[in-house]
């Protein structure tokens, strides 16, 4: 995309003579440039909080008689902290090299000496432009290939009967913009809901953006979602991109949404219902355009009921609900899902492993799966790893008819007691994470990890 498809670029003068900033005004904005003036350094760092800018020029020297370029010095190592990216572009009318020097040393990216040459005025901030939203882009671009590089891509095999109302749907709903919660038991594939509806939309050229919402501590909640400026904390080294961010024009997939805390959620909620966010550590609102998915395994009008979710946030949410069955009334949806594991871990593997055998399907079709997908998913992939030759065997996928069984206590190793432990945890609070957690003496976190471990 050229300069010319993009909005007009906007430019913040400091200058504290008033004819100064006029001329500059008049000059700019005859070229197509929005222009905003102050004249002090508070009044650039007000400005900056406020609103975005593509470049800033400011004037070295603001105090009466004052001609050493100091405060332009200041306000330039100030204006570092806050957006590396942003161009900045220093004058006086009372350069030296020396001057000149320090300055490109604390940031600026070109020096204008006054009375300026307009011609070359226009050629410095045009360029300062493009650099600067060419900066912006390529840390965006390298944010969201972070992103898309640790998400692996689900894919969707629904031919079950029971899975036919979801795709009908998905089908409908898909293209729209409405916010959807998806519902279902934990590892039944409401990922792979999210990613089909995301596909299916107008948003799909733009980033599908997944947040495990429930495994978000208190701490970073925040700033993961929201994004954060350098100096915002004390980690906080460089600026980041929060997920609304990155999702913007895209789609947001908040997953285990139930588990999140009514501090967050009222958060979560104030960007809902206006689209707008600030980062942490900065004041400046800035504006999103992103559609809402969220899933849970929870029952959200219940947890309502309880006083654990707020009633507002779950009308914004679920616009349309999508429950995605068990994998137990879908069977018929086992054989291929089986396969399509089984070519994925062959591949990541490098075996040579082509089927399962027939006493292997018989295995997977009896078994009750109390893991859904996800279960399966383990269960054919430790298959691979211990099927001898070419085909998965039966006993290679370690399931038993009596699994659903627990041994004696006694008889438990520790892993074992763990499992079950978690699992019954799990069951007591219907899938509820934070309160597992709490039974648990876990943090939500650390519980999570289980879960995905023992594929929960």
């Amino acid at each position: 995309m050229s300069l010319a498809d993009e909005p007009s670029p906007r430019v913040l003068i400091a200058d504290d003579q008033t004819d100064v900033l006029v001329s500059l005004r008049l000059l700019l904005k005859s070229e197509g440039y929005r222009i905003e003036t102050v004249s002090s350094p508070a009044g650039v760092l007000a400005a900056l909080d406020a609103d975005d800018f593509d470049v800033v020029l400011i004037d070295l020297n603001y105090a009466r008689d004052t001609t050493s370029g100091q405060e332009g010095l200041d306000l330039l190592s100030r204006l570092g902290t806050l957006d590396s990216t942003l161009p900045v572009v220093v004058m006086t009318a009372w350069g030296s090299v020396e001057l000149a020097v320090q300055a490109m040393r604390r940031g600026a990216r070109d020096f204008v000496q006054k009375p300026w040459e307009n011609d070359r005025l226009l050629a410095i901030v045009r360029t300062q432009v493009e650099l600067g939203r060419a900066l912006r882009k390529g840390r965006l671009l390298e944010a969201e290939n972070r992103f898309l590089r640790e998400e692996i891509r689900p894919e969707l095999v629904a031919e079950s009967p029971v899975m036919k109302p979801v795709l009908e749907v998905i089908a409908r709903i898909g293209p729209s913009d409405a916010n959807v919660l998806i519902t279902g038991e934990n590892g039944s594939g409401k990922q792979v809901v999210a990613q089909a509806l995301h596909a299916a939309s107008g948003r799909a050229g733009r980033p599908l953006v997944t947040v495990n919402a429930g495994g978000l501590s208190e701490g970073v909640f925040e700033s993961e979602l929201f994004g954060h400026v350098k100096g915002a904390f004390t980690d906080a080294k460089t600026d980041r991109v929060g997920r609304f961010e990155l999702a913007d024009r895209g789609t947001l997939f908040l997953d285990e949404i139930a588990n999140i805390s009514p501090r967050q959620q009222a958060r979560l909620l104030r960007v809902l219902e206006t689209g707008e966010l600030e980062r942490v550590g900065s004041s400046r609102t800035r504006r999103v355009d992103v559609r809402i998915l969220s899933a849970t395994n929870a029952d959200l009008p219940e947890e309502v009921r309880a006083g654990r979710f707020r009633q507002d946030l779950l009308f914004r949410l679920n616009t349309i609900e999508i429950r995605i069955p068990p994998l137990r009334d879908r069977r018929d949806d086992i054989p291929k899902l089986a396969a399509l594991f089984l070519r994925q871990h062959s591949g990541r593997y490098r075996k040579r492993i082509e089927a399962f055998e027939p006493a292997a399907l018989r295995a997977m079709m009896d078994h009750p799966w109390p893991g859904n997908v996800r279960e399966l998913d383990h269960a054919v992939e430790r298959g691979v790893l211990m099927a001898p030759k070419d085909r998965v065997r039966a006993e290679d996928l370690a399931l038993t008819k009596g699994q659903s069984v627990p041994l004696p206590l006694e008889e438990m190793g520790l892993e074992e007691v763990e499992y079950q432990l978690i699992k019954k945890a799990l069951q007591k609070f219907n899938g509820n994470v934070s309160r597992a957690a709490q039974a648990l003496g876990l943090s939500r976190s650390a519980l999570y990890r289980r879960i995905q471990r023992f594929g929960l």
